[in-house]
């Protein structure tokens, strides 16, 4: 029978634990470089940064104008409610006083006796004169009880529209609150992009702030920079271009608030997104203008890009998402978005969807 000898136990000492850590060791250099090389992105270029921010600025006001056109119809809504119930208040005003009085009749109705007609007519003095009365009261009758179910009926039909403006309001606010959301989701989508750009090396950012103003169309060029790229026409020149004083009016309001923030939702007067600005604009000139791009290209007469003069609105992307204003030279003053204060931009910044001569 063969012996069974128990395996002698290797000491963890010496040569063998400094193999195994060295294998422990190379292992975990492994593992973190696979990993590194599995989930690290390579640095993004200035270009790829400006798309990347550019889309999420399109997509924010994308939403805002959606947000805009919302709560415009809310605002509508609301005030459609409360003039129902104004109206309903009356009627049911109306209906309580025709109800007293047809209270009133029956309780001298009750009091004049309750015989029956025929018992009435046999004690009366004058027969032809009861059913000459009577008659008449039967008609009284019921011409207030025609009105009484006039009235009613009035007050259904307010009670009907009230409970659909209700709906209406109720779906509205549903909507703002889903628009809400998917803006916050855009705000951390930009704060992302703005770490991003943290991440850049100083030359890089240089670059792609240079791209972000258009090469001398931003914040800096707005109070006035002298390039020839970037030059603003002069207030006094596109007020004097304008098709009529309402449109120059306008163009010099726009001028007035270059440097003015942009704020989601804002008219105005220190602060304004796109549509707001072009609001605030002509509203300055007496002419009510829609609240959202899409609206307000449809304001007034459609014009050719070749037919441009100071004071035409001019929109940008496939959803009319965005809206300056027309100043000469191929350029607008607009609001671009959080990181720009309003200023002096060219047309051929974005993709130009149409064009639009107010007054």
């Amino acid at each position: 029978m063969a012996a069974h000898r128990k395996p002698r136990q290797r000491s963890l000492g010496g040569h063998t634990v400094r193999t195994a850590a060295t294998l422990a060791l190379a292992g975990a250099a492994g593992a973190t470089a696979f990993e590194g090389a599995g989930i690290a992105a390579p640095q993004a270029t200035p270009a790829q940064v400006k798309a990347k921010v550019d889309k999420l600025y399109q997509e924010a006001e994308a939403a805002t104008e959606k947000y805009n056109g919302a709560q415009e119809k809310a605002t509508a809504t609301e005030r459609r409610l409360k003039g129902l119930q104004d109206e309903a208040a009356r009627r049911e005003l109306r209906l309580n006083t025709t109800r007293e009085a047809l209270g009133n009749m029956a309780a001298a109705q009750y009091r004049g006796g309750g015989l029956d007609p025929a018992m009435q007519l046999f004690l009366s003095d004058d027969p032809d004169a009861y059913l000459d009365g009577a008659a008449f009261a039967e008609r009284a009758g019921d011409r207030q009880s025609g009105a009484v179910a006039r009235v009613r009926e009035q007050v259904r039909e307010v009670e009907q529209l009230r409970g659909a403006a209700r709906v209406e309001l109720t779906s509205l606010k549903k909507r703002q609150a889903e628009l809400r959301r998917h803006k916050k989701t855009i705000i951390g989508k930009l704060g992302a992009a703005r770490d991003l750009l943290s991440r850049l090396t100083a030359r890089d950012r240089a670059e792609f702030d240079d791209k972000e103003t258009g090469g001398g169309t931003g914040p800096r060029a707005s109070r006035g920079s002298t390039g020839a790229r970037d030059a603003l026409p002069a207030v006094g020149s596109a007020t004097a271009k304008a098709p009529n004083s309402r449109a120059a009016e306008a163009v010099s309001y726009a001028y007035s608030k270059l440097g003015s923030p942009y704020v989601w939702g804002a008219t105005g007067p220190n602060a304004f997104d796109c549509s707001g600005l072009v609001l605030a604009s002509y509203r300055s000139a007496g002419v009510a203008l829609p609240r959202t791009t899409y609206a307000q290209i449809d304001a007034g007469r459609r014009v050719s890009r070749s037919e441009l003069r100071p004071g035409d609105l001019v929109f940008f992307y496939s959803g009319i998402t965005h809206v300056g204003i027309y100043v000469g030279d191929g350029k607008m003053i607009h609001a671009p978005n959080p990181s720009a204060p309003v200023r002096v931009a060219p047309l051929d910044e974005m993709p130009f969807a149409g064009a639009t001569r107010v007054v």
